[in-house]
């Protein structure tokens, strides 16, 4: 087992630490073990992907699963997001499945200045045991500082520290962060080298499969980040050029996992239970992150969970399940930051994507600042819903 399923199903921080030295030494001493020839997708598949989200190529949950992965020991995560990864939305999600959730960007810049809001994001939902901390910047002092910080104010608390040099938005890049760093790959060694070398947990690195548009190097950097320290890399199979567009290239996760021996972490076009099932058959990837799937819906991890166990798909949430969760998710919300919830907004309109009168409702949700002015709006949603579905019935009878 490796370090990151230690972490993802609850052993000691003292025996991930063990398995990680047991599994350099076994590295180093054998030259570096065969490795599986990926799958090749062709350019079928990936137009399937593309244009319905279906993944004809994986007939049922767990074909092409061995038996290691199918019981379920392959660990699913949520993808850190700017803007997203609240403590409530973090603790719904570790709720309905999620292994191991990872902060909002934690910019190690104003971590240096004290900043007091950047330093509430390194705060736990109460069902958070462990959390990843993903830092970002372009210093690899400063980095490798506020990460020796991160680690002494959080302890065993935290999961592991991840680099952020995935991030595509202007933004970030136009300071050299994120995405940035991978036209950068010397001083991207040099802050995987420093962090590492100045914490005791984990260091790993989230990546793009390149920077600019057409480009594919995600294989020679993740070999570059694993001799500079990373314990595990995460891969997102489109360029930063590409946001998120197109289709993720899920090809470039099956090389990188072929040209390295620290775990990787397949990113990229995972809605559900199947397209998880297909990632890991197509790639071997030792995890599963979950992203954009997951805004609004983070049933998807019990359904992401149960497809990996081979069991039953569990029932999709309905309109008033959905409804309820986004009052919770504010409620939460809401205790922690007061009643001024215009920050709930975005979250809100994921979770009723679908639901019959929600574009009506767009309107309206845009006026909310309180919990009750969100409830007001939900109410009346659910009222209109089940008007709107007996009208089509009458309808459909006629």
């Amino acid at each position: 087992m490796n370090w990151l399923r230690k972490v993802a199903f609850g052993e000691r921080a003292a025996e991930v630490a063990g398995d990680m030295e047991e599994a350099n030494a076994s590295s180093s001493s054998d030259g570096g073990a065969s490795r599986a020839v990926p799958h090749e997708p062709n350019s079928t598949e990936c137009a399937v992907r593309a244009s319905s989200g279906l993944f004809e190529h994986a007939a049922s949950p767990s074909e092409g699963l061995d038996a290691r992965k199918a019981c379920g020991s392959v660990p699913v995560l949520l993808a850190p997001m700017a803007g997203v990864n609240d403590i409530a939305f973090r603790q719904l999600s570790l709720e309905l499945g999620c292994d191991i959730t990872y902060t909002e960007m934690v910019s190690s810049k104003a971590l240096s200045f004290a900043n007091e809001k950047t330093r509430h994001l390194l705060d736990r939902a109460p069902n958070e045991r462990r959390v990843a901390v993903q830092l970002f910047g372009h210093e690899p002092d400063t980095m490798a500082r506020e990460a020796a910080w991160i680690e002494s104010e959080m302890g065993d608390a935290l999961a592991y520290i991840d680099i952020n040099m995935g991030c595509p938005a202007r933004k970030i890049v136009k300071k050299g962060d994120g995405s940035a760093l991978m036209t950068t790959p010397e001083l991207a060694a040099e802050i995987v080298r420093k962090v590492s070398a100045a914490v005791e947990h984990p260091t790993t690195v989230k990546f793009r499969k390149g920077y600019a548009a057409g480009e594919d190097i995600a294989v020679d950097f993740a070999r570059r980040m694993e001799d500079a320290g990373a314990a595990a890399v995460a891969v997102h199979g489109r360029t930063a050029a590409q946001f998120y567009s197109g289709c993720a290239d899920w090809d470039v996760i099956a090389r990188v996992k072929a040209a390295v021996e620290v775990p990787v972490i397949g990113n990229g076009d995972v809605t559900g239970g199947k397209e998880a099932c297909a990632l890991v058959a197509q790639t071997g990837c030792d995890a599963v992150m979950i992203g954009r799937g997951a805004q609004g819906n983070p049933w998807v991890f019990e359904q992401v969970r149960a497809a990996l166990n081979g069991e039953a798909a569990p029932a999709l949430p309905t309109p008033e399940q959905r409804v309820a969760m986004a009052h919770r998710h504010a409620e939460i919300l809401s205790k922690r930051i007061g009643n001024n919830l215009v920050y709930m907004r975005k979250h809100v309109m994921w979770y009723l994507r679908g639901i019959p009168g929600a574009s009506k409702a767009r309107g309206e949700l845009n006026q909310c600042v309180t919990l009750d002015d969100f409830d007001r709006v939900l109410e009346q949603l659910l009222v209109d819903a089940a008007r709107i579905e007996a009208e089509e019935e009458r309808y459909l009878a006629c």
